[in-house]
């Protein structure tokens, strides 16, 4: 049950006419939303959400990848109103801590590997990537070796917006602007075997695809290469899901030449691909592991990066300050609702369920679509799947210019009560981990409805 009663009738008119003079949006054409005017999302209940008209959707995105376990859970809220009274803010510079920080940090070395028993916490996923940067490069500064400072990520990656994290990022319109990527960033391109993989299968793809690493690193000079980070499947990017034994190759040449293994779960991570970790997914061990959206269920901003014993013990032992960290670092009120967050994920089963039951439940819905005639591929893993809508399903001939088609089935979305988000041509969503199979077989309806609308503006059949 929804914690906020429904609102009155509002004036939908004025809150766009307030938006379009004052607020200045992430990622958005600002001409292009001013002429058009934004949706206003007034509350939220579950799987739903309702817009200011009293129009309800289904939110197949989870907000940003990251309301996992749905809208509207009192416990959430009771925990941020107890701290709230108790203690609403400090700080974690100077020596000092707090009850809820210290109690995060020490579940979160449970659920996680046991090799990451630290924890740096932030604010967002892009803080987290930017102090993954720092991470990286002091921890070789310490170890004697500060000419390893390269870091290599890959082509059509998603870590972040901020300086350092949208350098990692491996989209174009992300460095056109700013002059990025900083210096000491490489890419390489992506485990994407759909339109790259040719005529190879997915196990040669897999392994051709991450020996790219082991040919940059050469390229550039293991002496100089200091870690490689990357999403165990990639989120914004397309939900470019890699093949099986792309993971374990990517692990033996970090082992092999000495680089810090960098493992991004700020999408993945606290249970979307039906385990705690996409880490834990695909059996590997990483040096670092960026956290966020998840951690909270996006109820409040918290992030953070898990530390490996390798890192933590050299900064430890050499006792010497890392010059590093926000005011918001540990948040008490943040803290406190990952805690009751991470709570209902283990209370409720709610990953084991989507490992077990609605995970599979799902692939099996979702492998239905690939039979409509203008997806060429249904994939994805757990709690994020993508469509990938194309020309020519043979061939695999892609729309152009691309995006177009992605935009129009998106829209038909919003108009028919769905959110799905579309990149590229790729339709895609991360939904609640709450869903239920009555939840799923509603969304593979909407989402084949919309396919039909597509399809007939294009006036394929």
């Amino acid at each position: 049950m929804s914690l906020i009663k429904e609102r009155p009738a509002s004036d939908t008119l004025s809150w766009r006419a307030f938006d379009r003079e004052h607020h200045l949006h992430p990622f958005t054409d600002t001409k292009a939303l001013a002429e058009e005017g934004c949706r206003v999302i007034t509350r939220a209940d579950g799987v739903y959400i309702w817009d200011s008209d009293g129009k309800r959707l289904l939110d197949g995105m989870a907000g940003l990848w990251c309301v996992n376990v749905g809208y509207g859970r009192k416990e959430l809220a009771d925990a941020a109103y107890r701290q709230l009274l108790e203690l609403p803010y400090y700080n974690s510079f100077f020596k000092t801590s707090h009850p809820a920080a210290i109690e995060l940090a020490k579940l979160l070395a449970d659920v996680t590997a046991p090799h990451l028993n630290h924890v740096f916490f932030t604010n967002s996923g892009s803080e987290a990537n930017d102090t993954v940067i720092r991470l990286v490069r002091r921890y070789w500064d310490l170890a004697g070796k500060p000419e390893k400072h390269v870091i290599i990520s890959r082509n059509d990656a998603y870590h972040g917006s901020t300086i350092g994290a949208a350098s990692l990022s491996g989209l174009k319109p992300m460095h056109e602007q700013g002059h990025l990527p900083i210096p000491g960033i490489a890419h390489i391109a992506p485990p994407y075997w759909y339109r790259d993989g040719g005529d190879l299968s997915p196990e040669q793809f897999g392994l051709a695809a991450a020996r790219w690493l082991e040919e940059k690193i050469n390229e550039l000079g293991a002496d100089r290469v200091a870690a490689f980070v990357g999403e165990p499947v990639q989120g914004a990017g397309g939900v470019i899901v890699p093949p099986e034994n792309y993971w374990p190759e990517i692990q033996r040449i970090c082992n092999e030449y000495d680089v810090l293994l960098i493992v991004d779960e700020v999408i993945c991570g606290f249970g979307r691909l039906g385990a705690w970790f996409g880490s834990d997914h695909y059996r590997l061990k990483p040096d670092l592991m960026p956290i966020a959206k998840g951690l909270s269920s996006g109820y409040l901003p918290i992030g953070g990066v898990m530390v490996g014993d390798r890192l933590a013990d050299l900064f430890i032992a050499e006792g010497k300050e890392f010059a590093h960290g926000f005011t918001y670092s540990g948040h008490p009120v943040a803290c406190a609702v990952a805690l009751a967050n991470i709570a209902l994920l283990r209370d409720e089963k709610i990953i084991e369920n989507v490992k077990a039951a609605t995970g599979p439940y799902l692939e099996k819905r979702w492998g239905e679509l690939a039979e409509h005639p203008l997806v060429g591929e249904a994939r994805g893993v757990g709690f994020v799947r993508a469509l990938e809508l194309v020309k020519n399903k043979t061939t695999r001939e892609f729309f152009e210019p691309a995006g177009e088609v992605g935009r129009m089935c998106r829209d038909f979305c919003f108009d028919n009560g769905l959110v799905m988000r579309a990149i590229r041509d790729a339709m895609i969503i991360s939904p609640p981990l709450i869903m239920t199979k009555e939840h799923i077989d509603e969304l593979i309806e909407l989402v084949n409805k919309c396919l039909d609308l597509t399809a007939k503006e294009l006036g394929i059949s």
